[in-house]
């Protein structure tokens, strides 16, 4: 197999593997929707104190984006 081919085929499956991440996230982000919205309510015209404030609410998202 040539350089040129095999740069083509990684070139192909990098799209695929992008387009699949693609669309597992926004299955993620619509399975997720009620902690998103809960999270976002919380860091809404906050700045660095998210971190502490909202701790609890992006616990309860990573634990169901990574479901």
């Amino acid at each position: 197999m040539g350089y040129i081919q095999e740069a083509r085929e990684n070139h192909v499956k990098k799209k695929v593997e992008e387009a699949l991440r693609s669309k597992m996230k926004q299955k993620a982000l619509k399975q997720c929707e009620e902690y998103a919205s809960k999270y976002a309510q919380c860091a809404s015209g906050r700045t660095l104190s998210v971190v502490w404030q909202c701790r609890k609410q992006a616990k309860e998202l990573n634990e169901c984006l990574h479901q």
